[in-house]
């Protein structure tokens, strides 16, 4: 059987903060030790890429702009706007106010808009 992921974390400096800003961001709930249960698709996708050595979590939500804007107005940044891999998804990346490096995929409902080929 091919091995699951069955954990996550978001790591910085400040506790707080990072609760903060998944909550007003992303509305997840999170204890004062900051467990969270977030949302998941299953099966999950995920890829194996030959770059330099990074990982990013990606999270679904219905309007990449808009939650870029949110991230800004909490205290994180914008790595990369919303763009549009033809054929393929819609993407976004940021960072968190601790620095953490995550994306965004823009969803159709419960699935990943796909912009029509070029």
């Amino acid at each position: 059987m091919a091995a699951p992921i069955v954990f996550f974390d978001i790591a910085g400096p400040d506790l707080a903060a990072q609760r903060d800003f998944y909550a007003q961001v992303f509305d997840w709930a999170s204890t004062p030790d900051g467990r969270v249960n977030a949302p998941v698709t299953a099966p999950l996708m995920g890829a194996l890429r030959a770059d330099p050595a990074d990982k990013v979590l990606y999270l679904g939500v219905p309007d990449v702009t808009a939650a870029l804007d949110k991230v800004v107005r909490h205290g994180g940044s914008v790595d990369a706007p919303r763009f549009e891999v033809p054929g393929v998804v819609v993407l976004g990346l940021f960072r968190d106010p601790a620095g953490n490096r995550l994306g965004l995929v823009e969803l159709d409902g419960d699935q990943p808009k796909i912009p029509p080929p070029r």
